[in-house]
């Protein structure tokens, strides 16, 4: 049995976790800022291995004795010790994902590429070549890197105290159980609003209902091109800079945060956020290409970055880097979501049919938190099992029966969220919603454009990570956190 370890020891491997994570976030964002081909991982885990030893899990586990941050700590290294069990898959699957590419009507095109290519690709039976092209190598080339990693993950599991990964999460404090059973009610609540809601959407933009849509309908569906002149990439960057000043923040004096605006071949072609020194050094990272879903890929990444930025650096490791990430997901949401807020697009934009467009931003929601719904009830079931391949058929049975549209079944692992991060996204929704619901009944419908709304803002992204969402919400409006606030935001936008 494991022995507690002293305050001095958590400490210490309390420090060394703060310069891990730097050192893993900077690597990915050389990676995925395509600054650098590998994601060399190994040297990385080998620098910290005292961190990813069972010892070192087992030991910090004995030590929690109600203390958040320690079970935070807990937490962090169960988790770097299951990966370090796996990192050679999640480089080698980088790697492939930067160097694969497929051939499509005779164009090479690049594996990170194929979504975006699916997405503005106009014509239906070239998206589907494109779609296919894409199942074929995440089968051939993927999927046996997930099975084995998802593999080593449960049988190594066992070995940090719990009978499965579900327990595991279950003793972190993740409430799965209550959230799962409001995954359910919101299904049931939502299910025909989905139904009339998405079939009138589907139509609008591919001329197809939710029936007769296929999966390589969807990016499409997404895409929005018939707005694209209503967010040019110019004037992405520029748009932010406004909405951030009108909240009091001023994003090019922010000398802790840097702009990576280069293109570059093998850049991602979807903004990131990364925290490598928290708050010193954050980089957010764009590669601006207009449309709608990149401007409310950038306005989220956005969130995390002010958020980050804003963090007091008298917290510990555990409340600037660790804690309920439901809290950051929830800021990233609250801007993201002033893309589809009819009142900020008349006022910086100028826009069309403002209304109209919201309506659609909601029926979009909506389709995300059924998705991330049905995932997390399948990666409870899936978490559990003791044959992973076999959940292959329930990935396209839960999903296709929230969506309407069945899924790839290629996708399986692939679209699983470690560390049960879905659940963080739905707390997030709810989160994003009830608190966007206190700050428009406090200073109106413009609220984004408040300063003293702004002084909130910054006051409790100074906290960092150290309350819950359940926490700040309780804080603010006296709520306490529930998925059904997010149909009702839905219901009310359309």
């Amino acid at each position: 049995m494991a022995e507690p370890l002293s305050q001095r020891q958590l400490d210490d491997l309390s420090a060394d976790a703060d310069r891990f994570i730097a050192e893993l976030d900077e690597e990915t964002y050389l990676h995925f800022a395509g600054l650098k081909d590998g994601y060399e991982l190994t040297p990385i885990y080998e620098r910290h291995e005292e961190l990813t030893k069972l010892e070192t899990a087992l030991s910090v586990g004995a030590s929690v004795d109600g203390n958040r941050n320690t079970r935070e700590l807990w937490r962090f290294a169960c988790e770097g010790y299951l990966g370090n069990f796996v990192r050679d898959e999640a480089e080698r699957a980088a790697e492939l994902e930067a160097t694969l590419t497929a051939e499509v009507d005779g164009e090479e095109i690049p594996y990170r590429n194929l979504r975006s290519s699916i997405m503005n690709e106009p014509d239906r039976a070239r998206r589907e070549r494109l779609e296919r092209a894409r199942n074929e190598l995440t089968e051939e080339h993927l999927n046996p890197l997930h099975l084995r990693a998802a593999e080593v993950v449960h049988r190594e599991t066992t070995r940090l105290g719990a009978p499965n990964y579900v327990d595991l999460y279950r003793g972190f404090g993740f409430g799965l159980d209550a959230l799962a059973e409001q995954c359910r009610d919101f299904l049931d609540s939502t299910e025909r609003l989905w139904e009339e809601a998405g079939d009138r959407f589907f139509r609008g933009r591919v001329g197809l209902g939710i029936g007769e849509a296929e999966r390589w309908d969807v990016a499409r569906v997404w895409r929005g091109a018939g707005w694209d002149a209503a967010f040019p990439a110019a004037r992405m960057v520029p748009a932010l800079e406004a909405s951030l000043a009108d909240l009091g923040v001023d994003l090019r004096t922010q000398r802790n945060v840097e702009l990576d605006l280069e293109d570059r071949p093998k850049k991602s072609p979807r903004a990131f956020c990364v925290a490598i020194e928290i708050p010193e050094r954050v980089i957010l990272v764009i590669k601006p290409a207009g449309g709608p879903e990149d401007w409310g890929a950038l306005f989220h990444e956005a969130g995390h970055t002010e958020h980050f930025a804003h963090t007091s650096p008298s917290l510990t490791v555990e409340e600037k880097r660790l804690g309920d990430n439901a809290v950051t997901e929830g800021w990233a949401m609250l801007l993201e979501h002033l893309t589809i807020d009819p009142v900020w697009l008349e006022r910086r934009l100028d826009f069309p049919r403002p209304r109209e467009y919201a309506a659609e931003g909601a029926v979009q929601l909506l389709w995300m938190v059924r998705r991330y719904c049905a995932k997390l009830l399948y990666e409870l079931e899936l978490q559990a099992a003791t044959d992973v391949a076999a959940l292959r058929p329930r990935y396209v049975e839960l999903l296709s029966d929230a969506l309407k549209v069945t899924p790839s079944d290629t996708d399986y692992l692939d679209d699983v969220d470690q560390g049960f991060y879905s659940s963080e996204y739905l707390r997030a929704w709810a989160f994003e919603a009830q608190l966007r619901g206190y700050l428009r009944e406090r200073w109106g419908n413009a609220w984004f454009t408040r300063r003293d709304a702004g002084s909130l803002l910054r006051e409790l992204w100074n906290e960092g990570q150290k309350p819950t969402a359940d926490e700040i919400l309780a804080e603010t409006s006296g709520d306490s956190l529930e998925l059904e606030a997010v149909a009702d935001r839905i219901r009310e936008a359309l």
